[in-house]
């Protein structure tokens, strides 16, 4: 993982001062990197998370107003991730992600929606969407 990102994720959210952060949980450093140029573009604050197991850890210390998170990742994976969250604080936003698709008969991403995620996205998004689905769900009252 880059050094820029991993100071974002160990200290505290990076981009613009004030407002909502975004916890961003992601096993792909590159895309991590990505993520973190196009918040800080944007003017939306966010941290950064490389597993569900770290991420569960900001989780818990930053309460964040949205989870933007991958489903398969080591460690941690998502849906697991998104059950302790959404147990741990019925009201924050969780945004799932993936490209995986399916494993079986299984959609990931619609299973992410069954057990908790307020949104999903598949990867790869398209840019646009996917800061107008953050931006949504940083809203009070979505």
């Amino acid at each position: 993982m880059p050094d820029d990102i991993k100071a974002k994720s160990a200290t505290q959210p990076a981009g613009t001062a004030g407002g909502p952060a975004v916890l961003v949980i992601d096993d792909d450093p590159a895309l991590l990197h990505s993520l973190a140029a196009l918040f800080e573009a944007n003017s939306i604050r966010f941290v950064t998370a490389r597993d569900g197991r770290e991420g569960l850890k900001i989780f818990r210390r930053i309460s964040p107003a949205v989870v933007l998170t991958d489903i398969i990742m080591p460690e941690q994976d998502g849906i697991g991730a998104i059950m302790e969250m959404r147990r741990e604080r019925p009201g924050v936003k969780i945004i799932a992600m993936s490209g995986s698709g399916r494993c079986g008969k299984a959609d990931f991403l619609e299973v992410a929606k069954l057990l908790g995620a307020d949104a999903t996205i598949h990867k790869p998004f398209d840019i646009d969407e996917l800061v107008a689905t953050v931006r949504r769900h940083l809203m009070p009252g979505s």
